[in-house]
């Protein structure tokens, strides 16, 4: 435990990019305060739609290496970030990326959601033991907007959590070590409702304007604990989305994916915890509040 540092945020994301829409302003907060960040990514996104015209050869259903060139994107991203730290779970290409709900590549030779939930779980035990993070993020049980990959990784987060503290669960994967803190991402709805009112104010080129609800995570404002502040972190956060340029289409404060329908793009950035103690008082600041080792 002497060569980490104090602080150590684990992170559990289905396909490059998700990491960056969702939580890169945290990552980069914490990254320039010393804090250990990992991220955990379960497949390449090779499924993924391609925006840019000069790159739809990439795309699965011609010369299928898409996900070669996001493991570039995603390095890129994290540069950008300030992580040093980002894996693929067991290893790039391990788990293929599962397409959309009811797709056939759902059942495919290797694909993610396919994968037994034990069996992939225990690739990230041997991260968790190695790294003992205090706090780990990732998606809710519907993983935010019920993409397979994203439930899977929910799935697979949760219970390499629950497995990483069992002494007698595969000593060969490391010492036993239990997360204090559990949190999934959560957009408080009326913060997504005024970013969109921002949208519509502004002079921007997308064709569209996307909706609420295409937010994933989105839930009343009750149901927040945690708001990470970062207004200090933004030009980090919005340069990772345009690393991801198969993917993202970045314009000022606001961006698109492949449906072109503009977003905002969430500066502030929300959470639930799930398991763990939570300090006394209003929401929290900081993800390792109460955290004491």
């Amino acid at each position: 435990m002497t060569d980490h540092p104090a602080r150590r945020l684990l992170l559990v994301h289905a396909h490059p990019d998700d990491e960056s829409i969702n939580n890169g302003a945290t990552m980069a907060r914490y990254a320039a305060e010393g804090a250990g960040v990992t991220l955990v990514t379960c497949t390449l996104g090779e499924e993924g739609e391609v925006i840019p015209p000069a790159l739809a050869h990439l795309a699965a259903d011609r010369d299928d290496t898409l996900g070669a060139h996001r493991v570039a994107e995603l390095a890129a991203a994290m540069k950008e970030l300030g992580v040093t730290d980002h894996r693929f779970l067991g290893g790039p290409g391990r788990f293929r990326d599962s397409g959309m709900t009811g797709a056939p590549q759902n059942h495919r030779e290797g694909a993610f959601w396919a994968a037994p939930v034990d069996e992939a779980a225990a690739y990230l035990v041997e991260v968790i033991r190695s790294v003992c993070p205090q706090v780990l993020v990732t998606y809710d049980p519907d993983g935010g907007y019920g993409h397979p990959d994203h439930i899977q990784a929910h799935r697979v987060a949760m219970r390499a959590a629950d497995l990483a503290a069992e002494p007698d669960f595969r000593p060969d994967l490391g010492t036993p070590h239990a997360i204090a803190k559990i949190y999934w991402n959560r957009v408080p709805r009326a913060y997504a409702q005024d970013g969109f009112a921002r949208l519509r104010a502004a002079t921007v080129s997308f064709p569209g304007t996307g909706a609420v609800d295409d937010i994933p995570g989105v839930v009343d404002d009750a149901v927040i604990t945690t708001e990470i502040d970062g207004t200090a972190y933004a030009a980090a956060k919005t340069a990772a989305m345009r690393a991801h340029a198969t993917q993202i289409t970045v314009e000022g404060d606001f961006f698109a994916l492949s449906n072109n329908l503009g977003q905002p793009v969430l500066i502030t950035e929300y959470y639930q915890l799930v398991r763990g103690e939570r300090p006394v008082g209003g929401r929290e600041s900081d993800l390792f509040a109460g955290v004491t080792s």
